[in-house]
């Protein structure tokens, strides 16, 4: 299991002088009829920030990332909590979506107990995005799931989609048609997420269930990669057929020389090469997501 740093077993790349970074092994992940064949993860603070906010869960059946937010490491705290309640569903079994909606919420409970126990946490944060593999109808499906801004893309087909949409307040605009995606970039307000955890109430979770396609693969980030590098170079390195571990670092490498003004972590995941033969309701399949 990988968790960001937590994991005593992940790998220690060299260091690029502006914060760690780490590299997810290559694995095999057998013994259900939907397979995820390997996985790459790299993460780094970035060349403007002194502190990595951001933390990763990368372990069949959950691909996670959060992004924390609150200043003086309390974002730091905040990501790392999310992931650490998530990594219990790791090794405990086929899981089902609620499993993965009940875990959310109790990583919300977690990071505002925390904060109101401590004055240097108080509103502190998280964005969380991901995939997992899940039952549903007795049949396994991916899902996909997002609070704020950090993303999930699949790129199938030669086809990438944005599955998650945005919580935040230019994405609002955007909808609204009131500035396009290229303004958003630049927008004043473009930092300001409208869901996270840590909140009283609890924020919804958005969610996604859809069946597994032959040769896909996934990518989940935080927004430093998305806010550096456009999706269709996304797409570009996506489709180069380089391995998980080679492709995350390029995109890293790829926000880095754009300036890596954020946090950036990447999780590059590669479903399995075997077609899939499974009956499927087409009411699971995802909904709203945006194409290149």
């Amino acid at each position: 299991m990988q968790i960001g740093a937590f994991d005593s077993e992940r790998r220690e790349v060299p260091q690029s002088g502006h914060g760690g970074r780490w590299g997810g092994a290559t694995e095999e992940a057998d013994g259900r009829a939907m397979k995820v064949t390997s996985w790459g993860v790299f993460t780094d603070c970035g060349l403007v920030r002194r502190v990595n906010e951001d933390a990763y869960l990368a372990a069949p059946p959950m691909f996670v990332v959060a992004d924390g937010m609150g200043g003086h490491a309390a974002g730091e705290v905040a990501s790392h909590l999310a992931v650490e309640v998530l990594s219990e569903l790791v090794g405990r079994g086929p899981i089902g979506v609620q499993d993965v909606i009940d875990a959310v919420d109790t990583a919300n409970d977690a990071i505002v107990q925390t904060a109101e126990a401590n004055s240097i946490t108080a509103g502190m944060g998280t964005t969380l995005t991901g995939i997992a593999q899940v039952m549903a109808g007795g049949v396994e499906h991916w899902m996909a799931f997002n609070m704020g801004d950090s993303r999930v893309y699949r790129l199938a087909g030669d086809r990438l989609e944005q599955l998650t949409v945005d919580h935040s307040e230019v994405q609002e605009l955007i909808t609204s048609g009131e500035i396009t995606r290229e303004e958003a970039g630049v927008h004043s307000r473009r930092n300001v997420v409208t869901r996270s955890l840590g909140t009283l109430p609890a924020s919804p979770l958005d969610s996604w269930v859809f069946p597994p396609l032959e040769g896909e693969r996934f990518l989940v980030c935080s927004d430093g990669l998305t806010r550096e590098v456009s999706d269709d170079e996304i797409a570009a390195c996506l489709r180069t057929g380089a391995d998980p571990v080679a492709t995350a670092e390029d995109l890293l490498a790829l926000a880095l020389g754009r300036g890596g003004a954020d946090n950036v972590t990447v999780i590059v995941v590669d479903g399995s090469d075997e077609e899939v033969q499974q009956t499927v309701d087409e009411d699971t399949m995802p909904r709203g997501g945006h194409d290149e």
